[in-house]
C-alpha cells in the first residue's frame, strides 16, 4: 500500500482565509466573502521517485466518467487514460479517490498523488498552485436545469436562479465571474463530495433548482437520468488536461509526449486531432449509447447502495461469520477470477475464488463452481491464514495471509526465515516482500527449503488486492455517507 511521503505532509495543513471582496455591482448578489486558499508546498517526488516506487498515484472522483466499479473492475475514461500512460511507462497505477471535502491540489503537493485526473479544467485559480499537462479534451460548460423549466438562453433569463456548485469546482469560478458580470444569480455551495452526476440527478428529482456541468457529463448523464434538460452554455472550449506538482518537470515531460501522440491540435486550420486510442475511449464512455448503458447499469447507483459485485450479499453473509471484511474477500475475487464464476486457471484452480480441488473439503470439483461453496472454500483457507497473523497490525496481517493465499505457507516460511537471517522483522510485510524478490535469485533459492519461486507475482498479487481494497473500502464510505445524510446536511446556501 502507497504512503510514501505522507509522512512530509503530516503537521501541514492548508491555511484557509476569509477577506472581503468588493461589493456594489448593480443587478448582482455576490458574496459577502470568498475563500482564498493557501496550499502546502509541493514535496519533491518526480519521474524518477515514481519510476523507482513503480506506481503512478491517480486522484480522482467516484463518478460514471473519470472512475468507477463496472461488477467490481475498474473502469472510466480517465482510468483508462492514465493506465496507458503508466503501461507505456513499466508503472502500475493507483487509485486516490476524494473524500468528503479533500482538496485534490492539496493532496497533489502533499504527495498522496501524482497527478488529479477528473476531467480537470485549466482555471485561473488553479494555475498558480499546481502545473497542468498537454490538454487531451475541451469542453463546454452548460446549465442543466429541470426538464419543465422555462428555457434559459440568455444571462437575462438567470435572473433570480439557485445554481448548485462545489467551491472546488471550475463551475464555482465561473459563476462568481457571471456575478461579476451583473447577473442576479445565488451560488449554492455543496460539499466537495457531490459529484456532478449525483447534482443532475437532484436537479431532476426538483431537489435543486439547477446546476452546472461540462457537457460531456450532461450527455452521458442526460441518457440514464430522467427529467433535466440542457439550459444556456456559460463557457466555451475550456481545456481539459492532467494536474501535477509544478516542481515535476519530468513527469510534466512524459505526460506531454505521451498525450501529443493522442491529442494534438492542427496549425493550419485548428482541427482537434485524436488518436485511435482516444476515440476508442471517447465513443466507449460518451458516444455509444449500447456501451454507455451496459457499464452504466450499476455505476451510478452505487453511489446511493454500495453496489460493488454481483456477489456483495452472499460475500457479506459468509464473510460475517467467519469475522473478515467483506470487502477483502472482494478485492481477492477480483484479482483471482475478475467476478467469473466459471474461470480455472492453467494450474487447475477453479471459480470466484480460484480454489485448487485437491485442497478442497469438497469432493466434487463440480461443485466449486457454485458461487456460494467456492465462495465459502475461499473464505475459509483466508481465515486460516488470518488466523495466523492475529498477532500483527491489520496492514501486515492482510499482507501476510494474501501473500499465503497466493503462494502457500512453504515459501512464505522461506521468505520468513531469510528476513531474519537478512536482519529483518518477518513480521514486517515489507521485509517478506524483499526476502521473496531475493529468492528468485540462485544465491539465496539454493539454500531455501522449497527453493525457487517468481516472488514479484506474489508481491504484485499482495498489493494489487491491498490497493483494490482500499478502493473497495473508500467506495463503500462515501455510499454510507449519502445513505445517512440528508440533503440538507450537503447543501448550505451562502
Amino acid at each position: 500500500m502507497g504512503s510514501v511521503n505522507k509522512h512530509i505532509s503530516n503537521g501541514i495543513a492548508s491555511l484557509l482565509f476569509l477577506v472581503f471582496i468588493s461589493a456594489g455591482i448593480t443587478g448582482c448578489e455576490k458574496e459577502d466573502l470568498v475563500e482564498v486558499v493557501s496550499y502546502p508546498d509541493p514535496v519533491e517526488f518526480d519521474f524518477d521517485a515514481i519510476s523507482e516506487r513503480g506506481t503512478i498515484r491517480m486522484i480522482t472522483r467516484y463518478n460514471s466518467s473519470s472512475y468507477f466499479l463496472h461488477r467490481g473492475m475498474d473502469r472510466g475514461f480517465e482510468f483508462e487514460l492514465v493506465s496507458q500512460f503508466a503501461e507505456k511507462n513499466g508503472l502500475k497505477i493507483e487509485v486516490v479517490l476524494l473524500g468528503m471535502e479533500d482538496d485534490p491540489i492539496a493532496m497533489l503537493n502533499r504527495g498522496e498523488g501524482d497527478l488529479i485526473a477528473t476531467n480537470y479544467v485549466i482555471t485561473s485559480d488553479r494555475t498558480p498552485h499546481i502545473a497542468f499537462s498537454n490538454p487531451y479534451n475541451f469542453v463546454n460548460q452548460m446549465l442543466v436545469l429541470p426538464a419543465d423549466h422555462p428555457p434559459v438562453n440568455e444571462l437575462s433569463d438567470l435572473e433570480g436562479l439557485s445554481i448548485s456548485v462545489r467551491r472546488g469546482s471550475s463551475y464555482y469560478e465561473t459563476l462568481l465571474q457571471l456575478q461579476e458580470q451583473g447577473c442576479d444569480i445565488h451560488i449554492d455551495v455543496v460539499s466537495e463530495d457531490w459529484n456532478t452526476e449525483a447534482l443532475i440527478h437532484e436537479v431532476s428529482q426538483g431537489r435543486l433548482q439547477a446546476t452546472v456541468s461540462d457537457d460531456n457529463l450532461f450527455q452521458v448523464a442526460s441518457r440514464y437520468i430522467d427529467g433535466v434538460s440542457a439550459g444556456m452554455v456559460l463557457t466555451e472550449q475550456d481545456t481539459v488536461a492532467w494536474g501535477l506538482r509544478n516542481n515535476a518537470p519530468q513527469l510534466k515531460e512524459k505526460m506531454d509526449e505521451f498525450l501529443a501522440g493522442h491529442f494534438r491540435i492542427r496549425e493550419s486550420d485548428g482541427r482537434v486531432l485524436r488518436s485511435a486510442f482516444l476515440n476508442i475511449l471517447s465513443r466507449r464512455y460518451f458516444e455509444d449509447e449500447r456501451q454507455i448503458s451496459r457499464l452504466r447499469d450499476r455505476s451510478f447507483d452505487m453511489i446511493y447502495t454500495g453496489y460493488i459485485s454481483p456477489y456483495d450479499n452472499l460475500v457479506r453473509d459468509i464473510a460475517a461469520e467467519a469475522g473478515i471484511d467483506w470487502k477483502l474477500v472482494l478485492a481477492v475475487m477480483a484479482q483471482e477470477s475478475q467476478f467469473n464464476p466459471n474461470a480455472r486457471s492453467w494450474a487447475g484452480a477453479v471459480g470466484l475464488m480460484q480454489i485448487i480441488p485437491r485442497f478442497s473439503r469438497v469432493e466434487d470439483e463440480a461443485l466449486l463452481y457454485d458461487p456460494e461453496i467456492n465462495i465459502r472454500e475461499g473464505v475459509r483457507y483466508l481465515q486460516k491464514h488470518l488466523n495466523r497473523y492475529a498477532h500483527l497490525d491489520s496492514l501486515n496481517r492482510y499482507s501476510m495471509a494474501l501473500a499465503n493465499y497466493n503462494v502457500g505457507m512453504g515459501h512464505i516460511a522461506d521468505a520468513r526465515h531469510l528476513a531474519v537471517q537478512l536482519g529483518n522483522d518477518p513480521d514486517e510485510w515489507e521485509s517478506v516482500a524483499d526476502a521473496l524478490l531475493r529468492l528468485m535469485h540462485r544465491k539465496y533459492y539454493q539454500h531455501a527449503r522449497y527453493g525457487f519461486k517468481r516472488g514479484i507475482e506474489t508481491v504484485n498479487y499482495v498489493e494489487d488486492i491491498m490497493d483494490r481494497y482500499s478502493r473497495y473500502h473508500a467506495i463503500s464510505e462515501l455510499a454510507a455517507h449519502f445513505r445517512e445524510r440528508s440533503l440538507d446536511d450537503a447543501v448550505s446556501s451562502r
